[in-house]
């Protein structure tokens, strides 16, 4: 059995379950072992990539949806071969976007590329920024697989997935805390 790492974009990956699923309570391992299952790969580990929120001085929602986050990041950092990485939250044309995200997933990638025992690469994400690295994978006989929702998913991404997986209401539901 190959090995394979898991990488999720968490805000991707929140917004797909909220906006489809209702709702944001998963667990994270039994999810990633089901996928991994599916796959009949061997989990070796998960990232999971995010960005902590913005905070307003004195605003006490935002201190508690601040908490709630690191809690829940807290908790991911326990689970066996779990490890968060952190991106920064921009104010950029009105709206706060992330950044570091797209390119620590990236590099991610790419290391695991060379010189690694991985032989698979399986990414939830929505984002055509990782097609490069995942041409290096692929360069590197590495399979690409992309776990997605078709309402927010980039063409071009998925042209370059080796082999694509729906995230749907079954996969899902088998997950839900």
């Amino acid at each position: 059995m190959e090995n394979a790492v898991i990488l999720i974009d968490g805000g991707y990956f929140n917004r797909i379950l909220k906006n489809n699923f209702g709702d944001l309570n998963l667990d994270y391992l039994k999810f990633c072992e089901l996928i991994c299952e599916m796959l009949k790969v061997k989990r070796l580990r998960t990232y999971y990539y995010n960005c902590l929120p913005f905070v307003r001085v004195g605003n006490e929602l935002d201190k508690k949806r601040l908490s709630n986050v690191q809690k829940f990041l807290g908790n991911l950092k326990r689970l066996p071969r779990f490890e968060v990485k952190i991106g920064k939250l921009q104010f950029i044309g009105g709206k706060f976007r992330q950044k570091m995200v797209d390119v620590l997933m990236s590099l991610d990638i790419v290391k695991k590329s060379i010189g690694s025992s991985v032989g698979h690469i399986i990414l939830i994400a929505g984002d055509a920024d990782f097609v490069p690295a995942i041409k290096i994978a692929k360069d590197s006989n590495i399979i690409a697989h992309l776990f997605y929702h078709p309402s927010s998913v980039h063409n071009e991404l998925l042209d370059e997935i080796d082999e694509l997986h729906v995230l749907d209401k079954d996969l899902i539901d088998k997950c839900r805390i």
